[in-house]
């Protein structure tokens, strides 16, 4: 019976509509301006099926794009997308020489310990077959030009307890000098001033370069994996005793002490007075000259 009801009021709404056509929802067209307007009576359009006009304030979803139109689309968004691309994107560095070897200190562990201050007093990482030289074995270096390379390099961050201030990549022939010379030179030389030794600071070691950068001198002990330079000693009361500042200071004479018995445990050794590029400090090296060790 409802449903009786709701189409014989829209048979009835029909009928009305018929009827009435003045009332229709639709609005009259706009009448010319100037006399023909006035002459010309308005004209009352059709009617519309209630129904049909029903239908047609449904809202209907968009007509899908054709297929010409989706690839016009894509290839607008992309090109604008390719053009922002290109104006923002960087140009990566180039990999480093190295790349291999600094993967071998992050997957040891080497440099959390080294950047954690634990190097000194772990009891894991020796290297060189001396307990207290902490670090790891690296691949082999090639060298860049004839004369560099190290077979066998290590790199290390503590010997004889003392931690270096920058991780050291030698052989081992320096690593076990340097740590020789920190153990029977350097701590009791230093002795309790300013609470005792706490590092060293290293100011180069592997470097594939001529010796003091000079232009067409013969390959530095350097670029062989066989020097280190050490600008200082680290104290553990924060100050440090520089090779530029305390050779000829009320220090002096501990500096001198430490560069006089660096001779014979390192092949040459050179300080501030050896020449104008070694004023800041000590050079050590573990080559081997038939007339013995050669130190100024």
């Amino acid at each position: 019976m409802m449903r009786g009801a709701i189409f014989a009021l829209l048979l009835a709404g029909q009928a009305a509509w018929a009827e009435a056509p003045s009332q229709s929802l639709v609005p009259p067209a706009r009448p010319a301006s100037g006399p023909a307007a006035i002459q010309t009576p308005l004209s009352t359009p059709a009617p519309a099926d209630p129904i049909e006009q029903l239908l047609d304030n449904i809202l209907r979803p968009e007509k899908r794009p054709t297929d010409t139109q989706v690839v016009q689309r894509t290839a607008a968004a992309s090109s604008s997308i390719t053009a922002l691309a290109v104006a923002r994107s960087r140009i990566p560095p180039e990999r480093p020489q190295n790349l291999q070897r600094r993967n071998t200190v992050q997957r040891t562990g080497l440099a959390t310990l080294f950047e954690a201050g634990q190097a000194r007093t772990t009891a894991r990482g020796s290297v060189c077959g001396v307990d207290t030289i902490k670090g790891v074995k690296l691949q082999p270096i090639p060298g860049r030009v004839k004369g560099c390379g190290v077979a066998e390099p290590v790199k290390v961050v503590s010997v004889a307890g003392v931690a270096l201030d920058q991780p050291m990549t030698t052989e081992c022939s320096t690593a076990v000098a340097l740590d020789t010379w920190v153990r029977y030179t350097v701590i009791p030389t230093v002795g309790r001033l300013g609470g005792g030794v706490a590092g060293l600071d290293i100011m180069a070691s592997y470097a594939c370069r001529s010796r003091n950068n000079q232009k067409g001198a013969k390959i530095s002990e350097h670029g062989r994996g066989r020097a280190v330079d050490v600008g200082g000693i680290i104290l553990k009361n924060g100050e440090t005793l520089t090779v530029l500042d305390d050779w000829s200071s009320r220090h002096g004479a501990i500096m001198k002490t430490l560069h006089k018995q660096a001779c014979g445990n390192f092949g040459t050794v050179l300080g501030p007075e050896s020449d104008r590029f070694h004023k800041n400090h000590f050079h050590f090296d573990t080559a081997a000259y038939r007339s013995g060790a050669y130190c100024r």
